[in-house]
C-alpha cells in the first residue's frame, strides 16, 4: 500500500519535505496548497512554492481557488514543470478557504459549476502535453461534503469527477464540519474504492501509528494507498516506521535544528516565522514537557532565538534528546 504526504497550509513545502527525505521519504509528497490567481500573479513569493526537491518524480501540486478558468491557466502553468500531477483541493473546509468559494466549496456549488472547473483543468493537462508524453495525472482531494451527507449524492459528485477523467481520489471521510474529535469513517473510503476499481483511491483521516495505519487497512483493504497530514508532522520518520524500515535512534535535538536550517535555505525571510511556529506545534509534543516546550518554540522571536530555546530544552530535558522508533 503506498504511502503518500498530505498537502498542508504552510508545512509541506520543500523545507518538511527534505525532512521527511532524511528518513526514505514516501511515495508521493503533495505540496502545500497553492493559489491559482497568486500563481498566476507572479508574486514575489511564488517561486518558493513552486520548488520540487527533493524528489520532482514523486511531487503533486495541490492547486485552490475559487475561479475555474484560473485553475486551468494555473494547471497549464504547472504542467510544465516537474512532479506527477495536478490534485484539486475540495476537501479543505477552513474557514478562510471555504468561505471565499474555494476547498469544500466545489463540492457544494451546483455540479455544473464544478463539473466546467474539473473539465478545464483535464483539457489543460491534456494540451500540454507534447512530443509524445503522456498527460500528467489529474486527482481530487475531498471529503464526504456538507452536513446533509448522503451517499447517494456523494456518489453522483464522485460519478462526476470520474467521468472528467479524474485519475485518483483521495477521501478524507469527514464532512465539512466534523472535527478532528469525531472519528473519520473508513468504511466510506472502502465504499469509493470498490465503486472506482479502475482507479486509484486513497484513505486520509486518523492514522498516526502502526496500530491505526494496520486498522485502516482492514476497514479499506481496496485502498491503494494512506495519505498522512498531522502524524507526519509530529513524527517526519513515520513513513519508514510504516514500511518497516531500520530505522537508527533519533536525535531529536539535531533534527529540530536541521529543520530551522532548512527552512532558511528554501523559504523566504517572511516566513520563517510562521513555517517554524507550524512544525513545531506539532513536533513537541513528541517530548515529556512537549505543551511547555511548544510554547517556547511559538513564542521565538526569531530563528536564533528558536535555535536557542531547542538547545535549553534539550540541556534541560537530556532523556528527551534520543528518540527510539
Amino acid at each position: 500500500m503506498k504511502l503518500l504526504l498530505a498537502p498542508m497550509d504552510a508545512i509541506t513545502h520543500q523545507a518538511f519535505r527534505n525532512l521527511v527525505g532524511r528518513f526514505g521519504g514516501c511515495d508521493e509528497y503533495f505540496n502545500e496548497m497553492i493559489n491559482a490567481s497568486s500563481l498566476l500573479n507572479n508574486g514575489p513569493w511564488e517561486k518558493f512554492y513552486l520548488l520540487e526537491g527533493p524528489e520532482p518524480e514523486k511531487l503533486v501540486w495541490q492547486l485552490t481557488d475559487k475561479n475555474g478558468e484560473k485553475m486551468a491557466q494555473a494547471t497549464s502553468v504547472l504542467a510544465e514543470r516537474g512532479g506527477i500531477g495536478v490534485d484539486l483541493n475540495m476537501g479543505c473546509s477552513a474557514p478562510q478557504i471555504a468561505n471565499t468559494g474555494a476547498g469544500i466549496a466545489w463540492m457544494t456549488k451546483p455540479i455544473s459549476e464544478t463539473q466546467a472547473m474539473v473539465h478545464g483543468v483535464k483539457s489543460a493537462l491534456e494540451n500540454a502535453a507534447k512530443d509524445g508524453r503522456p498527460a500528467k495525472r489529474l486527482s481530487v482531494k475531498l471529503r464526504l461534503g456538507d452536513q446533509d451527507f448522503t451517499l447517494e449524492k456523494f456518489f453522483e459528485f464522485t460519478d462526476m469527477l470520474v467521468g472528467e477523467g479524474v485519475q485518483m481520489l483521495t477521501l478524507h471521510p469527514r464532512t465539512k464540519k466534523e472535527k478532528y474529535r469525531e472519528r473519520a469513517r473508513w468504511q466510506f473510503v472502502e465504499e469509493l474504492a470498490l465503486r472506482y476499481p479502475q482507479i486509484p483511491v486513497n484513505l486520509n483521516g486518523d492514522v498516526k501509528d502502526g496500530a491505526s495505519f494496520e486498522e485502516a487497512q482492514k476497514a479499506a483493504p481496496h485502498a491503494n494507498g494512506i495519505m498522512i497530514a498531522r502524524a507526519a508532522v509530529q513524527k517526519p520518520w513515520i513513513f519508514a516506521q510504516l514500511s518497516g524500515l531500520a530505522c537508527e535512534p533519533i536525535n531529536s535535538e539535531q533534527l529540530a535544528l536541521v529543520f530551522i536550517d532548512y527552512v532558511e535555505q528554501c523559504q523566504p525571510p517572511e516566513f520563517w516565522k510562521t513555517r517554524l511556529q507550524r512544525f513545531f506545534a506539532y513536533y513537541c509534543l513528541n517530548f515529556s514537557f512537549g505543551h511547555y516546550f511548544q510554547t517556547q518554540m511559538i513564542n521565538a522571536k526569531d530563528n536564533e532565538d528558536a535555535r536557542a530555546r531547542v538547545k535549553e530544552y534539550f540541556s534541560k530535558c537530556p532523556d528527551d534528546k534520543t528518540l527510539k522508533i
